[in-house]
């Protein structure tokens, strides 16, 4: 195994790798050329968190990504025919993009470009910034070759954003917002000549060719980032927050919400398993200041459908639900309040400790974060195993582990005291030296 593949796999969560496993097995079969491309690999060789997970095949990408369906791999979020692209979701909840290696001819800004099939070396030149044309091979003659037709890994080095071409930011006006969020969450510089043609492309007007879905592409790449916050100021501070809608500037930019979000996250302990929607999550709050007449307008102008709305729209009204529960005097002990919390959604969880005025609920919450979930990940399968004979995989064990959990949290089981060590032995008289005499 190559060093770059090494360090692909210990970068990737244990959910991702499984991901990277049956996707190149499914490529293998189908006799397809497959490359890990973008995001995956600016993260790992940047230092940063891998979040995404995207394929470039030479090839059908379309039908690898049904055959994979067919196969129960994974199952297809959404297919865009032009560009031949496919957003899969995985039975672990993992999302990937699996698209054609492809050229793209743009005709005027913001138009559908022209798309032919195309090698990944010509895929890669024909990006937005350096640092996502670097892909790595995951074939098995060449597996771990990393390409780098633009030099992208020494701009990583240098912490610089550069567009690949003179025509980047026009070809495609959306990769202005995207330069932006770009320069916000990884704080990088931007190299002189891609800071010019960006003031030109300003200065020409080419953010109003960028379409309505390519606007909501980018507001939901936004909301899925650690700090949205960081990105929107930034983007306001551009005078560029207003494509979305003009609302959202100023004190409707509702930075008190980020900032709790940001905090409560902070209390959630590492490796817990706390799932959330923060797209979600991330609109609620982008959009909680708005009037109804302000969010139908950001609905239209990114042309978002009914099922990309729903989940920031109705958030409230779920979480509500959660509050009447979590508010019962019935939920007496810590381990009731962890089997309500442990199966409601994330997203409606941290809603309710953002916004719920009822006391219990949120100290409850933040006994969750705080006590309950570290308690829980302090119950290990070898415990449970020496405490029932049952081995992990069974659905008894699963119940075991709960049971055993619950015990832990009511304090009907407690860790056991170690003894307190023993105290060092007196240290042996000088030589010569009899106890109770002096030196003879």
């Amino acid at each position: 195994m190559s060093d770059y593949m090494f360090i692909l796999e210990s970068h990737l969560s244990a959910e991702q790798n499984t991901v990277l496993a049956s996707v190149q097995s499914a490529a293998a079969e189908a006799n397809l050329s497959l490359f890990l491309t973008g995001g995956a690999m600016r993260d790992m060789l940047g230092g940063f968190p891998i979040r995404d997970l995207d394929f470039t095949v030479e090839g059908p990408a379309l039908k690898l990504a049904k055959n994979m369906v067919k196969s129960g791999i994974a199952e297809i979020v959404s297919i865009d025919e032009h560009r031949k692209m496919v957003d899969v979701r995985f039975p672990n909840g993992v999302r990937s993009e699996i698209s054609m290696a492809r050229q793209e001819k743009y005709g005027k800004p913001g138009a559908k470009p022209q798309i032919t099939p195309a090698t990944v070396h010509e895929d890669l030149r024909g990006r937005d910034f350096t640092i996502n044309a670097i892909a790595l091979s995951l074939n098995r003659a060449s597996r771990g070759l990393m390409i780098d037709p633009t030099n992208g890994a020494s701009d990583l080095e240098r912490k610089e954003l550069r567009a690949i071409s003179n025509y980047s930011l026009y070809d495609d006006p959306v990769r202005l917002l995207r330069l932006i969020r770009f320069k916000a969450r990884l704080g990088f510089t931007i190299d002189e000549r891609t800071l010019q043609q960006f003031k030109n492309a300003r200065e020409a007007g080419m953010e109003k060719y960028i379409p309505g879905r390519a606007l909501f592409s980018e507001l939901r790449q936004i909301a899925l980032e650690s700090s949205p916050y960081d990105i929107l100021k930034e983007l306001e501070d551009h005078d560029m927050l207003k494509l979305f809608s003009p609302a959202l500037a100023g004190p409707k930019l509702n930075a008190a919400a980020f900032q709790k979000i940001t905090k409560s996250k902070a209390m959630i302990p590492f490796g817990a398993g706390f799932t959330v929607d923060w797209y979600g999550l991330s609109m609620y709050c982008m959009t909680q200041l708005l009037s109804v007449k302000e969010r139908a307008q950001l609905i239209e102008t990114t042309k978002m459908t009914k099922e990309e709305a729903d989940p920031w729209q109705k958030l409230e009204a779920r979480a509500k639900k959660l509050e009447s529960i979590l508010k019962s005097a019935k939920l007496s002990r810590a381990s009731h309040v962890y089997d309500v919390l442990k199966k409601a959604p994330g997203e409606e969880t941290l809603l309710l400790f953002l916004k719920s005025t009822e006391r219990s609920v949120q100290d409850r919450i933040k006994n969750h974060f705080t006590k309950y979930l570290a308690t829980a990940m302090d119950v290990t399968d070898a415990e449970v195993t020496q405490a029932t004979g049952l081995e992990p995989g069974s659905p008894k064990f699963a119940k075991a582990k709960d049971d055993r959990i619950n015990a832990h949290l009511d304090g009907r089981i407690r860790k056991p005291v170690p003894p307190p060590e023993p105290e060092p032995a007196p240290a042996p008289p000088p030589k010569g030296m009899v106890r109770g005499s002096r030196f003879r």
